[in-house]
């Protein structure tokens, strides 16, 4: 994933998919061991990836052809069962013979196998005469707008909003580490792969939330209303979802987003066996800005009570009101948040700046800003914390110590 502009510079960038390991150079010793996979559940992956079953030994084993082009002089011996002497050695040469194999669907059926996972598909529709000369922007285009269903998929699993702003992206980004992309050749077809283990909640969540992103898209086209908006963010519909559907709709002539199961986790409950792919045309995106914008306004600001350490002062002269920024600790599921104190509390905010002791402050976390500020404080206090987390804050300070100097100069980052 691609770091937020709103995060600090200068830290490294947060975990998220990462490139599909067979994109560039097949190893036919990479992927899972024999005695580790499942004929049937190879037989599935290679028909979802478009491998043609051909007539083998009754009972025994069955022959598989890739798609396309790619047919020619390669097939595969799958047993129908391990229950044979020789199905372990026929699953090793076929397992060699798909990463040895010229089709880009043979590197996703053994990204499939090496990591159970769900499989999400993008894709757009982009002119012909188009796709040549912009293939570049066009697949980044696609990467960007897969990133963003992606995390507002995991968003809303750490709780369903309109609008989540900073809030819970470091967590929900986390629930997206493992997750394997392929190749986005022409900016036309992305898949990526949810490994079940950590990732199935999200893609469970990303079946309803587009779902009913559809519908209320729908409802709203016919009748002119947005109510359906409303009651779909129970589904996990919000504003960056909305966003990451207009941004894979956006200069295209449609888009359509399929999900299938992985086949050794079988279906999660309450989901049908093969969901019906979700389709978007440019004229929905009328609708889904509106949407976007109704929830941005609609999500209420947030009472809190935040402890944070802090890391940046500033007021335009030696004594008045000034804003402090804290690294927040716990209270509020953003990384950091922006308040402005009056002079009594801005003082208080210095001194347990300079001890090393983190801050303790009420108020509402407003969405202005992604849920980033801090308005109406009140009761602002230091926290008394033990000496291993105060010679830790300690060293964070000394460290960083160009942030209390800006109290000084008056600047701010």
């Amino acid at each position: 994933m691609h770091r937020s502009m709103d995060e600090p510079a200068g830290r490294t960038a947060p975990a998220g998919p990462r490139a599909h390991p067979y994109a560039e150079d097949p190893d036919p010793h990479q992927g899972p061991g024999p005695a580790l996979v499942d004929p049937a559940v190879l037989g599935t992956l290679l028909g979802r990836h478009g491998w043609r079953r051909r007539k083998g030994a009754a009972g025994h084993y069955s022959r598989w052809t890739p798609p396309g082009p790619a047919a020619s002089g390669t097939s595969l011996l799958v047993p129908d069962t391990t229950a044979y002497p020789d199905s372990e050695d026929l699953l090793a040469e076929a397992l060699t013979a798909l990463a040895r194999s010229a089709a880009p669907s043979a590197r996703d059926v053994l990204v499939a196998l090496a990591l159970p996972s769900d499989e999400i598909r993008w894709w757009r529709d982009v002119p012909e005469e188009t796709a040549g000369a912009v293939g570049w922007t066009e697949a980044e285009q696609l990467r960007t707008a897969a990133r963003q269903t992606l995390l507002a998929g995991a968003l809303a699993v750490r709780g369903t909003a309109g609008y989540h702003g900073a809030r819970n992206r470091g967590k929900a980004r986390a629930t997206l580490d493992g997750t394997l992309v392929g190749p986005a050749p022409g900016g036309r077809r992305l898949t990526v792969f949810v490994p079940v283990a950590a990732g199935r909640a999200v893609a469970v969540q990303l079946y309803q939330a587009l779902h009913a992103t559809r519908e209320a898209v729908d409802y709203q086209r016919a009748t002119g209303g947005m109510e359906a908006f409303d009651s779909a963010v129970a589904a996990g519909v919000s504003r960056e979802l909305t966003e990451a559907v207009v941004a894979l709709v956006r200069g295209s002539e449609g888009a359509r987003i399929t999900l299938e199961w992985a086949p050794a986790a079988g279906t999660p409950e309450g989901c049908p066996a093969r969901p019906e792919p979700v389709e978007f045309s440019p004229g929905d995106l009328p609708a889904l800005r509106l949407a976007g914008v109704r929830y941005l306004q609609a999500e209420p600001a947030v009472p809190v009570r935040i402890t944070g350490a802090v890391v940046r002062l500033r007021r335009s002269g030696p004594r008045g009101p000034g804003v402090v920024r804290l690294r927040v600790l716990a209270g509020a599921e953003v990384a950091h948040v922006r308040i402005e104190l009056d002079e009594e509390a801005y003082r208080i905010a210095g001194h347990a700046h300079l001890v090393g002791l983190p801050l303790r402050v009420e108020g509402r976390l407003e969405n202005r800003g992604g849920f980033r500020r801090l308005t109406g404080a009140s009761q602002v206090a230091p926290v008394q914390v033990d000496e291993a987390e105060r010679d830790r804050l300690m060293k964070s300070l000394q460290e960083n110590v160009d942030f209390f100097e800006e109290a000084c100069t008056g600047d701010e980052g």
